[in-house]
């Protein structure tokens, strides 16, 4: 059993996983979440997140053979297809029963979300609609926390850009490493058909429009000024996007450039928290 625990988790992708709970658990603290209710968001945002995670390598898993990726735990063999299924469906149920907690909007709201995730893993990563459902996901993540609050709301109209920005910047750099081994299996998304150079120019422009997003949506909301911190952090997410741009140029594809755009993801939620402009 602890085999196939240590199995799963890392067929869930857990850095990602990891890095989308704590984007929750910031934006929880910026909508001003009760203790117990940030909890059970955070908990239902980590296990809808591994679901996603161990169902794209359930499916993946006779492609991750025919090209070797020895990192891949089903693929491998070290836990069955069925542990697997099972596990990200009991995670799904998990996810949700948790979002009908904190509200019947959250639920509705986290189940369209992991459902366009599933689909994405389902076959929509094969096509030139693969950026479509990241972003539909992350566009609806900063109401992930907006509406476990009481009341729920829906969040404002710029955290929804900003996060359907930065979904397709996710997207864009996380199967760039990948491109040759996509290839050689038949998977063409949109970053295939656009290449490498243009994926990472299109990134860091989510990038930066999730930045200008976060920065300028309360001060033409609610006429909030932006202040020190707020630029500080725009300036930060910035310059992450022109590091993004340089090391494409000059380096071949790697998992840096997503590991930058989750840096910046992080950075903006971080600035939300500080200014508490939720």
């Amino acid at each position: 059993m602890p085999g196939a625990v240590r199995a799963l988790w890392g067929s869930s992708h857990p850095g990602p996983s990891v890095v989308v709970t704590v984007l929750a658990l910031a934006l929880g603290l910026a909508a001003h979440l009760s203790p117990d209710r940030l909890a059970m968001l955070t908990a239902a945002v980590l296990a809808g997140q591994l679901s996603v995670g161990i169902s794209n390598d359930a499916i993946d898993a006779s492609r991750d053979r025919a090209v070797g990726r020895v990192d891949k735990p089903i693929a491998r063999g070290d836990v069955s297809l069925r542990v697997a299924w099972s596990a990200a469906v009991g995670l799904v149920i998990v996810s949700l029963v948790l979002s009908l907690l904190l509200s019947p909007a959250m639920a509705v709201i986290h189940a369209v979300a992991l459902a366009s995730a599933w689909a994405y893993n389902a076959g929509v990563k094969n096509t030139a609609w693969s950026v479509a459902p990241f972003r539909v996901s992350f566009g609806l993540f900063p109401s992930l926390a907006t509406l476990s609050a009481e009341p729920p709301a829906f969040a404002a109209s710029w955290a929804t850009v900003a996060g359907a920005a930065l979904g397709a910047a996710v997207h864009l750099t996380n199967v760039l490493p990948d491109l040759d081994d996509d290839a050689r299996t038949g998977i063409r998304g949109l970053p295939h058909r656009l290449g490498a150079r243009a994926s990472v120019i299109l990134a860091a422009a989510g990038v930066l429009v999730g930045g200008v997003s976060v920065l300028g949506g309360p001060w033409v909301a609610d006429a909030a000024t932006p202040g020190p911190v707020a630029w500080c952090f725009f300036a930060a997410v910035v310059a992450v996007a022109v590091w993004s741009l340089v090391r494409a140029l000059l380096r071949p594809p790697s998992r840096v450039l997503f590991r930058l755009t989750m840096l910046a993801a992080l950075l903006l939620a971080t600035q939300l928290v500080l200014t508490s402009a939720a």
